[in-house]
């Protein structure tokens, strides 16, 4: 039987029409999946592919906003922006890379470090987009590049607004200076804001204001072709210049300050107990900011923050210093309002104290003591004996409670970043921190300003103030006529409002009395000065020891300070002093303060503003 008999046809045909049918269906569902998707693409999401296809065609480009300029109370220059220029260049245009930089390094300088940035930037650069390789070129380099330019083809000498501090180290931590941006401080930050710019403010009144000296961004719509090179500008948007601010600071007295403190380390502020307005706010030492605002090289940077005298340390707001003896006014009155002790009451100091029961012995400044003093004259003498007995009578949470309202312990509230709280002790802070419990003894020491005190300048300038201004405190602040940003502080009233006037007679006394701690720097003042002395130690001293100071490392050395107020009669000027291991307040701080009040008093004279009868 032949193999053609034995064919199944009618079999064979039910299975391709049963394939060809399987294919069909396949072929239908493909054009209906083609379909659905074309229509999907073409009708629902039309707007969002024509936008894509829009983008291909026009860019938006960044337009970076002009920077406010900062300005002191009279109107002189902080910070400013400079015409500057920076070297570019375009990679599609450079043939050789290598040897375009060795013959470039030939005509400016460049660094190692800058060209290793230049070249990490180039490999994430389009091949015609320029790409920075070097910040800010100076007079001469831009003068040898446009002579040889033709030498340097993709090379482009492009000019910018670069920052610039022209008091330099002066006005450093308070104007503070701008850098380049990080990725941490975009995060915290609307990255669309700083498209097209690389720097904010860093420190100072550049960091705290950065969002009114930025401006707004503009933008440029830009037509490109299909590779993203620039054709046509089709439309632009001018940015918004930020906003020029204004200091109460006055940059002359600024400069008095940072003078009267030469080389030593330390802090001075003065602000017009008034209205809270910094007049002079200066840490020693400084730092150029145009350096910073420059781009510093990263070793000099660290070389910056690793020197042991912290350059870039804001001493005047971030500084805490056991206060010593200027806190004994408030004290003082503190006792007094409460009725721990009656200004005329008199005790006699032969420069020894004993608490009951305890061996110890608490020793005056004065190996002999300073005889029968009241009120008036503890402070003037700054007698230790009466204070330790004042604070041991008061105890320390009623100490805590009082000089809290004072304003020790607490932030002043400045409108610049960084500021740091001080420490006014009490039983429940010694617990919450230490886990302790509170020692009579602790309490002997708080009376002097030392032991777990600390306050910083800003704070004992801010406290000084009220004392000035007989109760009523108010914020400092950097922003002329902008002293409103925040609640107004509650007034100390006292149930005799003649104690106030008993303290302002105790600091007059400091200076003017022929006893007085201070008494060197009132000599010839046609007006009067109210102020305290303080010196704070950095080590302790043994019982049975004596403080040498020819014997110990000049930074075990004792801190100096002094604050004060002046006029009296009509207070223009509260000044905070602290002279890092300065030793005595009354011959080191003393007499920068006086440097520093008497510029201010001249100046007002000179302005019509104050009359003290000076010759």
């Amino acid at each position: 039987m032949s193999l053609e008999l034995l064919r199944d046809k009618t079999g064979e045909k039910r299975i391709v029409r049963g394939r060809i049918g399987v294919v069909a269906v396949l072929v239908a569902a493909a054009f209906f999946a083609l379909a659905a998707r074309i229509s999907y693409l073409q009708v629902i999401e039309y707007d969002h592919f024509a936008a894509r296809s829009q983008d291909n065609r026009v860019r938006l480009a960044p337009l970076t906003p002009t920077r406010g300029l900062i300005r002191d109370r009279d109107g002189r220059i902080l910070a400013e922006n400079r015409p500057a220029f920076r070297l570019t260049v375009i990679p599609e245009q450079v043939d050789d890379m290598p040897g375009l930089l060795s013959a470039l390094g030939e005509v400016v300088e460049l660094d190692p470090k800058t060209v290793a940035t230049f070249r990490d930037t180039l490999r994430r650069a389009r091949s015609f987009q320029e790409v920075p390789l070097k910040a800010r070129l100076s007079q001469a380099e831009v003068a040898a590049l446009s002579v040889n330019r033709h030498r340097f083809p993709g090379v482009e000498v492009r000019p910018h607004l670069a920052r610039h501090y022209p008091h330099g180290p002066i006005g450093s931590h308070v104007v503070g200076y701008v850098g380049r941006i990080s990725e941490s401080e975009l995060r915290e930050r609307d990255p669309r804001r700083y498209r097209g710019t690389s720097v904010i403010g860093k420190s100072g009144v550049e960091r705290w204001y950065e969002d009114r000296l930025r401006g707004e961004m503009g933008l440029a719509r830009i037509e490109t072709n299909a590779l993203g090179r620039s054709l046509e500008t089709l439309e632009r948007q001018a940015p918004q210049p930020g906003e020029d601010l204004q200091l109460s600071l006055d940059i002359e007295l600024q400069s008095v300050a940072a003078d009267a403190l030469g080389d030593h380390r330390g802090a001075i502020v003065a602000m017009d107990p008034r209205s809270g307005e910094i007049l002079a706010l200066t840490s020693r030492p400084g730092f150029d900011p145009n350096a910073l605002a420059d781009g510093l090289e990263p070793s000099s940077f660290e070389a910056l923050r690793a020197d042991p005298d912290q350059p870039l340390f804001n001493r005047a707001l971030r500084g805490r210093y056991p206060p010593g003896s200027v806190v004994k006014p408030f004290l003082a009155l503190a006792a007094a309002a409460a009725g721990v002790i009656d200004p005329d009451e008199t005790m006699f100091c032969n420069g020894r104290y004993h608490l009951p029961n305890v061996e110890r012995t608490w020793r005056d400044w004065k190996p002999e003591g300073h005889g029968r003093v009241d009120f008036i004259q503890a402070v003037a003498q700054s007698c230790d004996i009466y204070f330790y007995d004042l604070a041991y009578r008061m105890g320390i949470d009623a100490m805590h409670e009082w000089m809290t309202r004072f304003g020790f312990g607490r932030l002043t509230g400045i409108d610049l970043p960084g500021e740091r709280q001080g420490v006014m002790p009490s039983r429940a802070w010694k617990r919450r921190n230490l886990d302790e419990p509170w020692y009579h003894g602790e309490t002997v020491n708080t009376g002097i300003g030392q032991g777990f005190t600390l306050a910083t300048p800003i704070q004992m300038a801010a406290s000084t103030a009220i004392l000035a201004n007989r109760g009523e405190a108010v914020r400092p602040s950097l922003l002329l006529g902008d002293n409103d940003q925040a609640s107004p502080i509650e007034p100390l009233r006292l149930d005799d409002e003649s104690l106030w006037q008993v303290t302002i007679d105790s600091m007059v006394e400091t200076v003017h009395g022929r006893q007085g701690t201070a008494r060197a720097i009132g000599r010839e003042l046609p007006y009067q000065i109210a102020g305290k002395t303080g010196t704070a130690q950095v080590i302790g001293i043994g019982q049975d020891e004596e403080y040498d100071e020819d014997a110990l490392d000049e930074r075990f050395h004792d801190h100096a300070l002094f604050t004060a107020f002046a006029p009296v009669a009509d207070p223009r000027i509260s000044v905070a002093v602290v002279v890092e291991n300065g030793g005595s307040g009354s011959q080191t701080a003393a007499p920068m303060a006086r440097t520093v009040i008497d510029a201010w008093i001249r100046q007002l004279e000179d302005e019509g503003e104050l009359v003290t009868g000076r010759p």
